[in-house]
């Protein structure tokens, strides 16, 4: 995979090239961007050129010592999107990536990007704090699942992917399916693994979601037991002014590869 410098660390990404209009993928936790296998084939098939990129940490990046943060997120972004002088951008962000794109517009602004997509994402906030009810984690949840991840890591993660693409208690893909989202969270470092649950499990995004004027599209499933619609869609259309909001039944947290063909339906719809 080609490998671009970004915010002063490789980055490998994915490019289908073109003149389409571009669309970036990013991926969500413990993922990476091969994630988006089900997506890529029918956006470059309407035309657009599309980006996919592995998180620092995460896939063929780079697995620093520091910046598992999502100021630092948000600028590796900016970065590759410079880097590749990315224009007229449409953001797509899945379940920790819909928090890059939050941050990055309420940081970078809007200059370069055209709309954004929140697919089953962690924003506005998950942390149930005071001035945070309705946040879906305790504190001593967040550093459950960080105990589990460094103590356990294999058997953390097998549970984990296997109520990650659950509703309603069923599998709603082929264990092949689930067998290869375990071999790209093979490819995370430790380290990332690890913080990435405190940034996505602690991080408020209310702010950054208030400064978004761009169009935006957010997708859920309403099964989503990883970062349940209540907790995280729903809000999140309600903050972003004239966001779009699609409910998708029976769709677990990982509905871009249960629920593809829905998903993609409306993907497409939007940015066309």
């Amino acid at each position: 995979m080609p490998q671009v410098t970004a915010n002063g660390i490789s980055l490998s990404y994915e490019d289908t090239g073109g003149e389409g209009r571009p669309v970036v993928l990013i991926h969500g936790w413990p993922l990476s961007g091969a994630s988006w296998s089900e997506q890529v084939p029918a956006l470059t098939a309407a035309g657009h050129r599309v980006v996919t990129y592995d998180r620092r940490g995460f896939g063929a990046s780079d697995k620093p010592g520091s910046g598992y943060d999502y100021d630092t997120f948000a600028a590796d972004l900016a970065g590759l999107l410079e880097a590749l002088d990315l224009r007229d951008v449409a953001l797509v962000g899945f379940s920790m990536g819909g928090g890059e794109i939050a941050r990055y517009l309420g940081t970078h602004g809007e200059d370069r990007v055209r709309s954004a997509v929140f697919a089953a994402a962690v924003p506005p906030y998950l942390l149930k704090t005071d001035d945070n009810p309705e946040g879906g984690l305790a504190p001593e949840d967040v550093e459950g699942m960080q105990q589990g991840a460094r103590e356990d890591r294999e058997g953390f993660l097998d549970g984990f992917t296997t109520a990650f693409f659950s509703a309603g208690g069923e599998l709603k893909v082929t264990e092949e399916q689930r067998q290869q989202a375990l071999a790209l969270a093979a490819q995370a470092g430790d380290q990332g693994l690890v913080e990435c649950i405190h940034a996505f499990g602690t991080t408020d995004f209310r702010a950054d979601l208030e400064k978004i004027t761009v169009p935006t599209l957010v997708i859920h499933g309403d099964g989503d037991g990883t970062v349940p619609f209540e907790v995280s869609g729903r809000r999140t259309a309600e903050i972003v002014d004239g966001a779009e909001l699609v409910v998708v039944a029976d769709g677990p947290h990982g509905l871009n590869v249960s629920h593809a063909e829905e998903f993609n339906r409306a993907l497409l719809a939007f940015l066309g």
